[in-house]
């Protein structure tokens, strides 16, 4: 039996980050599995640049790694390219994450927003299509927009896949997720506030949901 782990927004909660990743290594005893994150690295909570570098650094070798883009993700590398986007930027969660970089947009590396911007927008296996926000039904899936997947938000209790695979996604942050649907699967549990992160465990023979979480409880923000 082969895993994926998936991460839900951790928003610059680099301790949550640590104490996830050290949870998935107990939790697959000794047998590396798949790892995807699904976006939204920056803005928010504390420590933003060191949620870059823990994901920049391959922090489990011989696992493969599919760091998605969010969002936040976004809108932090248009503010650093378009000055006119920065107070738009700071406005959203933006200014802590520029103090994680010591308060001066000069003092990001380019190698860091190079990489946010590079991010892909899926991630598909057998039985699954991972993506920050959502997808449009009605769209084939090489034509959505950008704009949905790190935007959309589904209606509430909507309960369908995509093209006969299971939606893992986050984005809508819901204090009393995870939430869980015959089709698709939400994450975000705003751990960023909430200090409680919950990591899905998917099974990659079996479609639908997790078969399992890994929970990661740290103090509110």
């Amino acid at each position: 039996m082969s895993l994926t782990y998936v991460i839900p927004d951790i928003h610059g909660r680099s301790d949550l980050l640590r104490d996830g990743l050290a949870g998935i290594v107990a939790h697959a005893t000794g047998r590396p599995g798949t790892i995807v994150t699904l976006g939204d690295y920056v803005n928010k909570g504390p420590d933003s640049k060191a949620v870059i570098d823990i994901l920049k650094a391959d922090p489990l070798p011989g696992w493969p790694l599919f760091p998605l883009k969010g969002n936040h993700d976004a809108m932090m590398v248009e503010a650093l390219r378009n000055p006119a986007r920065m107070q738009w930027w700071l406005e959203r969660g933006g200014d802590t994450t520029l103090a994680s970089y010591g308060g001066d947009a000069s003092q990001v590396p380019s190698d860091d927003i190079a990489w946010l911007d590079g991010l892909a927008l899926t991630h598909l296996d057998r039985q699954r299509i991972y993506v920050h926000a959502g997808l449009d039904p009605d769209v084939p899936l090489g034509r959505q927009s950008g704009r949905t997947l790190l935007w959309k938000r589904y209606p509430q209790g909507y309960a369908a896949g995509f093209g006969g695979r299971h939606v893992v996604h986050g984005h809508d942050s819901l204090v009393d997720g995870p939430k869980l649907y015959e089709g698709r699967t939400n994450l975000d549990t705003r751990a960023w506030r909430t200090g409680r992160l919950m990591i899905g465990v998917f099974d990659d023979d079996v479609p639908g949901g997790p078969i399992d979480f890994i929970r990661t409880q740290g103090p509110p923000g």
